[in-house]
């Protein structure tokens, strides 16, 4: 019997592409030897712009084609498709806005200079947002007890040029206990060496944006009852020991994830220190 063709029905769909290759999709790129099998004319990829690919042939004359089907790269059928661009590189930053280093970067030899921080529940929260910042640039974070030891922590610590010390403390404003300790110890030995920093706040908690946890402002507490107590009650929290304060703490801690969820002189003074304790000597 003779070979038909044609198979038993003439008008089937595909007799017309048995055996023909199939094209492909080529994405450009520079480099790539192209062949226009209608002209015979074989060059390599040198740009794409508007629509069409220009290629260059081996005595350097150049021709532009259209992009898409009807070329040949290493005796196959292509269509040519312009390449996808890469994504663009997602930008990590860390809680307080800043740039994060990349992951890979190795731990950071601290420095000598150093951050005191009054107060655990302080020192927690800059840890939360400032923590990787600090961590970055080789700044150790130490918690100060109380403002009352400021003169002795400064004294042991000896400042100097390249052995800054920094401070934040809390509700420091005018004629307060903490301001005359600040310029007693600006006044002392390395007090220019010193800076001690501090927010308006009664407690650290007032630094979370108060609709953070559920209030429209941080209430006014009488003063016969101690803050901390009067604002648990307000938020409806248990506060009949240490250990309910410390919990009703980490609920409002657990709130904030990011600087947008604390007050911004909160944010300024301690950006303020982490520049003044990283500062090259003699800047």
């Amino acid at each position: 019997m003779p070979h038909d063709r044609y198979g038993s029905d003439v008008l089937s769909p595909g007799w017309q592409k048995a055996g023909k290759p199939v094209s492909v999709d080529l994405p450009l790129r520079r480099g790539l030897v192209l062949e226009d099998p209608s002209s015979g004319y074989v060059g390599e990829v040198m740009r794409w712009e508007n629509g069409l690919v220009v290629l260059e042939d081996r005595k350097g004359k150049r021709r532009s084609f259209p992009i898409g089907p009807g070329f040949w790269y290493e005796g196959k059928p292509v269509t040519l498709r312009l390449p996808t661009a890469p994504p663009a590189e997602t930008v990590r930053r860390t809680a307080s806005g800043s740039i994060a280093a990349p992951s890979s970067t190795r731990a950071k030899i601290a420095l000598p200079s150093r951050i005191f921080v009054e107060g655990r529940h302080d020192a927690e929260l800059v840890e939360k947002i400032w923590g990787a910042d600090l961590r970055d640039v080789g700044v150790v974070v130490e918690l100060l007890n109380g403002v009352d030891e400021l003169p002795d922590v400064v004294a042991e610590f000896s400042p100097e040029p390249t052995r800054r010390l920094g401070v934040l403390v809390d509700h420091l404003v005018p004629n307060s206990k903490e301001s005359r300790i600040a310029d007693q110890v600006a006044k002392g030995p390395g007090g220019g060496h010193v800076l001690v920093l501090g927010h308006p706040y009664v407690d650290i908690w007032q630094a979370v944006k108060p609709a953070r946890v559920g209030l429209a402002r941080w209430p006014d507490i009488p003063r016969d009852v101690e803050w901390k107590h009067g604002i648990c009650e307000v938020l409806g929290l248990p506060h009949d020991d240490q250990r309910d304060i410390a919990a009703a703490w980490q609920q409002i801690l657990s709130r904030v994830s990011s600087w947008r969820d604390l007050e911004l002189p909160l944010l300024n003074v301690v950006e303020q220190l982490i520049d003044f304790v990283t500062v090259e000597p003699g800047s």
